[in-house]
């Protein structure tokens, strides 16, 4: 196996017996970057002197005996997570130069922990969209076929794990961000619960939805980067002062006896649902009961709404976040005009690109006097309905199965000029954002035409290790991990 097809656990134990050093692991990484990344186009910026500086140091730390999970391990970080000397771009044109002067709060626990920072990732322009196409800079490509798009807005960093460009990476989750690249790139990835890892130092969209979580080639490497980045931080308000267990207990290759899987029927005939999508994410269902859980019918009654509550809450909140790039304090200004109001005004509309402005706009309106009780609250309301729906979900299950998109990856600018069929992508996503639950995905098999195709789990609030354990089973039951894209 060649360097750059390692997971994080396969690295850290040809590390730990030296038989590979973090230089040479994280040479292998830039080496494959420099061969596939004009394909892909994963990355906004590489690091790559940072990185063996980190590695040279991390080398020192393994002979010391100074080793954590991550130590001498190369990953890849979204581009709307601050990084103390790698400028940051959010894949704006309006944060082109930026370069933060702090790290965010898991760029700190990633560095205690000796991991190596290979670069930072590509995506949709301030995490708005889902298929990647809305960066400002270049369109990610989906290694499994370049000619469709990776999905959105964590692009760069489902596609960067799938084309073993880092054997992990982190992406941020505000309504399927993390989850949906995941399906269509056919890697693992995971948005926590709310509050259980710190937003500090992510650039906001919707504060009350977004959530950093990993991106990695399989569970066990979930569950590592899931113990790295968790935790309170009190620099995060809605940061959750609650213990972190050990993910990797988690791991048991047991079966799964005794645990109650929920079938929301609410999502068996949802208009759109390809038949591809459908069979697969049954047939994985057939696989999990196999392994001993049961399964329930459960009812989420409030599904239907939950589009619509989204795209208000989420573009208000993003309105009031990007109020602050207004070419004075930091970022791209426009320099041609004197008039003060004129320069927001020209700043923001060169600064920023069409999908963001059309959020932006439409959460202005939503927010705007006359119509804050009738949009707004209203979306906030039924967000309330849909906690409630999830709360009663788990009273009779553990754990939530669903597919995580209705369809497999399509072809780049097939739903450019289509913003309302491109928002119900995030259809069997977004839910657990609004109710705060953590949910991931995992292959579960692939469409007729070789596309990844992921499963969803869903779980109660703070029990990542339920839904890490029905992962790992189902995981350990089939192969689909294993497939790796051909570039």
């Amino acid at each position: 196996m060649k360097l750059h097809e390692l997971t994080i656990h396969e690295a850290r134990k040809l590390l730990d017996k030296k038989e590979i050093t973090s230089k040479e692991l994280t040479q292998g990484i830039f080496d494959r970057i420099n061969d596939v990344e004009e394909k892909v186009g994963a990355f906004i910026t590489v690091s790559q002197e940072l990185a063996m500086e980190q590695a040279e140091k991390a080398d020192k730390e393994i002979v010391a005996g100074n080793v954590t999970a991550l130590t001498g391990i190369p990953l890849g970080i979204k581009d709307l997570i601050c990084t103390k000397g790698i400028r940051t771009t959010c894949a704006s044109k309006i944060l082109e130069a930026f370069v933060p002067q702090y790290d965010a709060t898991v760029m700190k626990k990633l560095n205690a922990a000796g991991a190596i920072t290979a670069g930072k990732l590509n995506m949709d322009e301030f995490a708005m969209g889902s298929s990647n196409e809305n960066s400002s800079f270049k369109p990610v490509h989906n290694p499994w076929n370049l000619d469709y798009i990776p999905g959105g807005s964590s692009g760069g960093s489902a596609a960067s794990v799938a084309a073993d460009m880092c054997p992990a990476s982190l992406g941020s989750d505000t309504g399927g961000s993390i989850r949906q690249p995941a399906s269509h790139c056919g890697v693992v990835g995971i948005k926590p619960t709310y509050g259980r890892v710190s937003r500090y130092g992510l650039v906001a969209f919707a504060s009350s939805l977004d959530q950093i979580g990993p991106l990695t080639k399989d569970v066990t490497d979930s569950a590592i980067m899931m113990n790295a980045i968790s935790g309170h931080d009190a620099k995060d308000s809605t940061s959750v002062p609650r213990d972190v267990p050990d993910y990797t207990k988690a791991l048991e290759n047991a079966g799964l006896k005794g645990i109650k899987i929920g079938i929301p029927k609410e999502y068996k005939s949802k208009e759109g649902l390809d038949p591809a999508v459908s069979e697969t994410v049954g047939n994985a269902v057939k696989t999990i009961e196999n392994l001993g859980a049961e399964t329930v019918e459960i009812s989420l009654p409030h599904t239907d709404y939950a589009v619509a509550a989204y795209y208000v809450i989420a573009p208000a909140e993003a309105s009031s976040n990007l109020a602050r790039f207004d070419g004075v304090k930091y970022g791209f200004r426009d320099k041609t005009q004197s008039d003060l109001l004129k320069m927001y005004k020209n700043t923001r509309s060169k600064g920023f690109g069409p999908e963001v402005q059309r959020r932006i706009i439409l959460g202005t309106y939503a927010l705007s006097a006359g119509y804050y009780d009738a949009y707004y609250r209203k979306a906030s309301q039924v967000r309330s309905l849909i906690m409630s729906d999830f709360r009663n979900a788990f009273e009779s299950c553990d754990v939530i199965l669903s597919p995580v998109a209705p369809t497999p990856a399509f072809k780049i600018g097939e739903k450019s000029d289509d913003p309302l069929t491109m928002y119900l992508s995030d259809i069997f996503t977004l839910s657990a954002n609004l109710a705060g639950i953590p949910g991931m995905s995992l292959p579960c098999g692939f469409s007729p035409d070789g596309l990844p195709i992921g499963l969803q789990i869903m779980g109660n609030h703070f029990d990542e290790g339920t839904m890490l354990k029905v992962a790992y089973n189902f995981e350990q039951a089939t192969d689909f991990h294993m497939k790796r894209a051909t570039l």
